[in-house]
């Protein structure tokens, strides 16, 4: 039934050709002309169906929720969910959805903007796992074995073993809760990955970092030699050693390279985050050998001619192995007296001669400078009298 009202109608559909809701949608436009009265009556008697896909413009972005212009077909709902992690809408966007509910009790219709997207989407990585093509993503959540992405509305996942030497959580013990953390950090950053593996049937999809950055390293790799001086990020700092980020390359300072001093613990040298140097002392496939201590001269080289075999010095016992004990001598200087100095039975127990800490005289026995060894036994003992 229609009104007229001068060159304008107010329309009120015909019994039994549209619903409550859509009515109640038509009512919110209370004039028409002549030629919108006919067309809307024409298209007002199509209804949409669940499963068919349709194109409409977004009206309103809200927290929860994204309304959507569907032309005669009435308003469309998106809950956040079915919009994509990925993807960032605004007033105005065009957009294609698939209809999950052809009317709510709102007079709405329930749209899924994921399930429009997910079939195009695997295309587009089909193409792009074929290509090699280097892609941004943005990850969304993260877990302790990796990073949820979303691509082109297909969900993936980036393993941990598959990120950069720059974002890999090196984390001593292999501590889940930091290495969780540090995957936090990571999400709604920009990554630039590769697609490692996809497979449509078993809705698998795989990203890699490593891959991405490869032929970079590559590149980088031919300009470094052994001996070159470098300066890197350090990256994770464990119980052998610390990691550090070389423009892109791992690098591994170990606990033996990091002070010409005895290191027990390498956090108290360097902290994640820190900038620090290091000369290469190796280079592996993937990988620098680094050194931090061998920028600067062997202090124990300065020191160690200030001693002579068969003369008595004064040493704190530093510690107390079943071989022997270590003795420092001087600052930069540690010497051992083995078990075999100390005699048989009860006496030759290393723990029963000697206490932590305590300082007593001491005989050297033997210098070896190319193997940075100096040998001392107790006074009185067969070897020095």
């Amino acid at each position: 039934m229609s009104l007229l009202s001068g060159t304008e109608y107010l329309v009120l559909p015909r019994e039994n050709t549209i619903s409550e809701g859509s009515l109640n949608r038509l009512m919110a436009k209370a004039t028409f002309t002549m030629d919108e009265l006919l067309a809307i009556e024409d298209v007002a008697l199509k209804q949409v169906t669940q499963g068919e896909v349709i194109d409409g413009k977004v009206l309103t972005v809200r927290k929860h929720e994204i309304l959507v212009d569907l032309g005669p077909q009435g308003i469309g709902l998106v809950p956040r969910r079915e919009v994509g992690y990925s993807r960032a809408l605004n007033e105005g966007d065009d957009v294609t959805a698939s209809i999950v509910d052809s009317e709510l009790d709102n007079g709405y219709v329930l749209l899924s903007l994921r399930k429009a997207a997910k079939d195009k989407g695997w295309d587009e990585v089909i193409v792009k796992l074929e290509s090699g093509e280097i892609i941004d993503v943005s990850p969304y959540d993260a877990n302790r074995g990796g990073l949820l992405v979303e691509y082109e509305g297909v969900r993936g996942f980036l393993p941990v073993s598959q990120l950069s030497a720059e974002h890999y959580p090196r984390v001593g013990s292999n501590d889940k809760d930091e290495i969780l953390q540090r995957l936090n950090a990571l999400i709604n950053q920009t990554l630039k990955v590769r697609i490692l593996d996809a497979d449509r049937k078993a809705n698998k999809l795989i990203f890699s970092e490593k891959e991405a950055v490869k032929e970079g390293l590559a590149a980088r790799f031919e300009k470094l030699a052994v001996g070159d001086a470098v300066k890197g990020v350090a990256t994770g700092v464990v119980d052998y050693g610390i990691f550090v980020n070389v423009e892109g390359i791992e690098g591994l300072v170990h606990i033996s390279e990091i002070s010409w001093e005895r290191v027990n613990n390498p956090s108290d040298y360097v902290k994640v985050g820190q900038t620090i140097e290091a000369k290469i002392i190796a280079i592996d496939k993937d990988r620098l050998s680094l050194s931090m201590k061998q920028l600067s001269e062997d202090p124990w080289l300065g020191e160690v001619d200030q001693f002579k075999a068969g003369e008595t010095v004064e040493g704190t016992v530093t510690r107390i192995t079943p071989f022997g004990a270590f003795v420092q001598i001087s600052p930069a200087v540690e010497a051992l007296v083995h078990v075999s100095e100390l005699g048989e039975g009860d006496t030759a127990d290393p723990e029963k001669v000697f206490t932590l800490n305590e300082r007593k005289s001491f005989v050297v026995l033997d210098i070896e400078k190319d193997n940075r060894k100096i040998s001392l036994g107790l006074p009185g003992s067969k070897k020095t009298k």
